[in-house]
């Protein structure tokens, strides 16, 4: 079994438009895309881009709130749960158009003088709403631990946080957006953490460490990180959420570097 790989598109192709970008992945042996928000288009726009080029929708974020005031999610903030929930009934439309199965709601940021078990059990209970809605349509709601250097002060930034949520609410359609990039530098291990909560692992993203360039070097050992995921057989998507040092397609040695050592 091969693993898929998605084209983070709000990282990915930066010199040319959003949607033009899904015809670039796909031209570069993408089977994917994924991206922040498509709120900006119209969804059947979008689905156009996605099946001339002959790729799937992967993921993208429900609604995050005022995104270029410094918002990273309303899922724990106070007073914005209608929002909140107008958001991800937003996404889920979205998603329903799209195709894709998996929809990331963003934890939102803890100020220093909030209540930390307070905004917890609002992100919970928000969440948990999601989930019921989201299983009717067959999607599946992801949490992703971010890390405190690139989102300082973000809710959710270490794996136990994410399943502490999942356990609690008990819903088989929410699970983890493991970012090897995030998890490696809050703690580490990350081959370890993968098998150890591969049950939940619902996506996955990608990025060296510390640059958060292309997934070929620097701490991390993707060629090793692409064969456990294939031994655990991991059937989701990739989603390839980093910073191109230069040219996109040129830097796309790894991926060619991973197809030729499975025989593609």
């Amino acid at each position: 079994m091969s693993l898929k790989f998605a084209a983070n598109l709000s990282f990915l192709y930066q010199d040319r438009p959003l949607l033009d970008r899904i015809a670039s992945a796909a031209r570069d042996g993408f089977e994917g895309v994924e991206y922040l928000f498509p709120y900006d288009f119209p969804a059947r726009e979008i689905k156009q881009r996605l099946s001339d080029a002959g790729i799937a929708q992967a993921l993208f974020n429900a609604p995050a709130g005022d995104w270029a005031r410094g918002e990273r999610g309303t899922s724990s903030l106070p007073g914005r749960t209608e929002e909140f929930r107008s958001g991800v009934l937003q996404a889920l439309d979205y998603a329903g158009e799209l195709g894709n199965t998996r929809v990331h709601i963003m934890a939102g940021l803890l100020p220093a003088d909030a209540d930390r078990a307070e905004r917890l059990e609002r992100y919970q209970a928000n969440v948990a709403w999601a989930a019921g809605q989201a299983a009717a349509r067959g999607i599946t709601i992801v949490l992703e631990p971010i890390n405190q250097r690139d989102m300082p002060g973000y809710l959710l930034s270490y794996q136990q946080d994410a399943l502490a949520v999942i356990d609690a609410i008990g819903a088989p359609n929410v699970q983890v957006q493991f970012d090897c990039y995030h998890c490696q530098i809050m703690e580490g291990d990350i081959t370890m953490k993968l098998r150890a909560m591969f049950e939940f692992v619902g996506h996955v993203q990608i990025a060296s460490v510390p640059g958060r360039n292309e997934p070929d070097g620097q701490e991390l050992s993707y060629p090793y990180v692409f064969q456990v995921l294939d031994e655990l057989g991991y059937a989701g998507w990739v989603g390839c959420e980093y910073k191109p040092r230069a040219d996109t397609s040129a830097g796309l040695g790894w991926l060619r570097a991973y197809r030729q050592s499975i025989g593609r």
